[in-house]
């Protein structure tokens, strides 16, 4: 008796399967067509230096590059006043205003420039000034300086050309301008006082010059 023969036998197929975008996409001969990516153009990374990692800064920690000198950093001088005033007039600024103006809640900070080279003496604040507490003046002011009760303070560098009317003055600068202290006028080794002196109280130390006339002011029980 012949053989039985098989019930089912696979005949060969030329079909060929079709291949998946993604097989194909990772396919050695597809990744050698794909064209290489170019450096970022707008980067300039082909004209960037390698960056230089401080040490002990892990490897995988991202670097930082050097900021670049934008030539606005400067060493800001000494504020032309120090303390708390309410100020109303001109002020000409050479260097960087930052902060915020508003009506209320307000900050403002302001650094000015040294000053290069002898060149004559502009106000750096010019009006009207008025202040509780203590002032310290450190620059060249003009127009005219109040205060009900306030303390004054002119410091040998600066320079104030205007009237002054305070509880007191402790001046070692210089001071164009009639002062009327309530209390005492105290004029340092270096003082230059152009003008009137009205107060109840006057000390001057030895190489202070006083150009002008004083006036002796009453005391409250009406006493010199």
């Amino acid at each position: 008796m012949p053989p039985a023969k098989a019930a089912l036998k696979l005949e060969p197929t030329n079909i060929t399967q079709p291949v998946s975008e993604d097989v194909l996409r990772m396919s050695p001969a597809s990744q050698s067509k794909i064209p290489q990516r170019l450096p970022n153009a707008l980067a300039g990374t082909e004209h960037l230096k390698p960056l230089v990692r401080p040490v002990g800064m892990p490897i995988g920690m991202p670097t930082a590059r050097p900021r670049r000198d934008n030539g606005a950093s400067f060493q800001a001088r000494v504020p032309v006043i120090t303390g708390e005033a309410v100020y109303r007039g001109s002020m000409p600024v050479d260097g960087i205003i930052s902060g915020q103006l508003g009506a209320a809640g307000s900050t403002l900070m302001v650094k000015q420039r040294p000053r290069n080279g002898s060149i004559e003496s502009v106000p750096e604040l010019d009006g009207e000034l008025c202040f509780r507490g203590m002032l310290r003046v450190n620059g060249h002011i003009a127009g005219k300086v109040t205060s009900q009760n306030g303390t004054l303070i002119v410091d040998p560098s600066a320079r104030v050309d205007a009237d002054i009317e305070v509880g007191v003055a402790v001046i070692s600068g210089t001071v164009n301008g009639d002062v009327i202290a309530h209390e005492r006028v105290e004029l340092g080794p270096e003082a230059i006082i152009n003008g009137n002196i009205s107060t109840r109280a006057l000390k001057m130390k030895p190489g202070a010059v006083f150009q002008g006339d004083c006036r002796m002011l009453k005391n409250e029980n009406g006493d010199n």
